[in-house]
């Protein structure tokens, strides 16, 4: 299991897609079939895991790959990043 630090080093670029596409969580949640508190759980960063069908699901809807996403954020660099 990795140490509870790299964890954090994923980092969801939900808010930013949905801007790009003008697109509201709650209109997400309706096409991707998730409840939007699940969805804003990913979207702030406080998810442990996903499913893979979730994930597909956002990413057929929102017409972007995985790596758009999703980032992983380099040891050491912490949320400075994001």
């Amino acid at each position: 299991m990795p140490p509870e630090d790299d964890l954090g080093r994923v980092h969801c670029r939900l808010d930013e897609l949905l801007a790009a596409r003008q697109m509201t969580l709650t209109r997400l949640s309706e096409l991707v079939g998730v409840t939007v508190v699940n969805l804003s759980v990913l979207k702030n960063d406080r998810a442990k895991a996903i499913r893979f069908s979730t994930l597909t699901a956002i990413c057929d809807v929102l017409q972007c790959e995985v790596g758009d996403l999703l980032v992983v954020t380099p040891p050491g660099a912490g949320t400075a990043a994001h």
